[in-house]
């Protein structure tokens, strides 16, 4: 039996969110889509997001929960996940899209490598996905004759209603469909992102920047090598297993350095890691594990990812362009507790960051 793994990410104003999903094999019932415009919020001038990796949703409360204490095994299953993710959520759930579809909120999806080992291919899966009520999600980009995987996109992000940037993005997610295994013979282990995508990428890109100087963040499930480049003395958080990613490197790194948008990239797939390190520009970082029904380490919280993307306000109090984007990751404890927060970006520092800074609305 094939589990359902996640990596949902959950983007939200103080009145919408938006959930991207790295899903598996899970089986879903078509509904009409209405287009929304993702935007920030006008009251505190932010874009939320929160990205949970790897939920690993099985068959509810018939599936145990794989590592946890002894004195959990007898009452955890996949509800426990459930449960997790409803705090976050804020809406009730009985699967593990139902905070998206039952809060009417804003989705959208990218793959993880196990989708296609259930009942549909990976192009089925993102097609279902596609039709689910709410959901942003795309099969592949509009426009685009040959690509690569499925689920690569991207969505705008456009600034305050009323304000001069509300008709512009100024804040940019790609999503791509890291794949899921090799299929050359002669390199074993994990698949990449291709030259198509990174192609696309770059296009994309370009046309973007020329609109805005918009910061973008990057979301996908398997990570780049170089996300190996770390240890304990230039990361925030925990590196606990080692790094899963494709045994070459395809250049995918460079090509976002290159670009020069993107500011952090955030994955799944290694469900001990959490950590976010800085590389030539670019945060890489990991969520860490969130499903009950998923490996993981007794005593270390299932957990998950914020990020606060903020607005500067203008020489008229009047919300302007991104100011900073935010992070710290929420444990799955009694009070949620919020941990690890970092500024990944600034637009008036050098880029230079402290190590577990005090982060302004840490516990929001």
């Amino acid at each position: 039996m094939a589990s359902f793994l996640f990596t949902v990410i959950v983007v939200l104003c103080s009145v919408s969110w938006f959930i991207v999903v790295n899903t598996e094999g899970i089986r879903r019932s078509s509904n009409d889509n209405e287009t929304k415009q993702l935007r920030f919020d006008k009251k505190k001038g932010e874009f939320r997001i929160l990205q949970v990796a790897d939920m690993h949703y099985a068959d509810g409360k018939k599936t145990p929960c794989e590592d946890v204490l002894p004195n959990q095994l007898a009452h955890c299953t996949d509800l426990n996940t459930s449960a997790f993710i409803n705090q976050d959520a804020a809406a009730s759930m009985n699967a593990a899209f139902a905070p998206a579809i039952s809060s009417k909120i804003p989705w959208a999806a990218v793959l993880g490598n196990h989708d296609q080992e259930s009942s549909l291919s990976r192009e089925s899966v993102m097609s279902h996905i596609v039709g689910m009520r709410h959901t942003l999600s795309q099969v592949n980009p509009s426009g685009v004759d040959v690509i690569d995987g499925f689920g690569n996109y991207n969505l705008e992000v456009h600034g305050v209603e009323g304000s001069s940037f509300m008709n512009k993005s100024i804040l940019n997610l790609y999503f791509l469909d890291s794949g899921d295994y090799s299929t050359v013979p002669s390199i074993p282990g994990y698949g990449w992102i291709k030259p198509s995508q990174q192609y696309w990428f770059q296009q994309t890109s370009k046309k973007l920047q020329k609109m805005s100087k918009a910061p973008g963040l990057a979301y996908f499930h398997i990570p780049l090598p170089e996300y190996a480049y770390f240890d304990s003395s230039n990361f925030t958080g925990v590196r606990q297993e080692g790094i899963s990613s494709a045994s070459v490197n395809s250049g995918f790194f460079t090509t976002l350095v290159e670009a020069g948008d993107v500011k952090a990239v955030f994955t799944g797939h290694d469900h001990l890691n959490d950590f976010c390190g800085k590389l030539t520009g670019i945060h890489l970082c990991y969520a860490g594990g969130f499903g009950y029904h998923a490996y993981g380490k007794a005593g270390w919280s299932r957990r998950a990812r914020m990020v606060v993307v903020s607005l500067e306000k203008d020489s008229h109090d009047a919300w302007g362009a991104v100011k900073s984007i935010k992070t710290w990751k929420r444990l799955d404890d009694e009070n949620l507790t919020a941990v690890d927060g970092q500024v990944l970006w600034s637009q008036h520092s050098s880029g230079n960051r402290r190590k577990n800074p005090i982060v302004h609305g840490l516990n929001d």
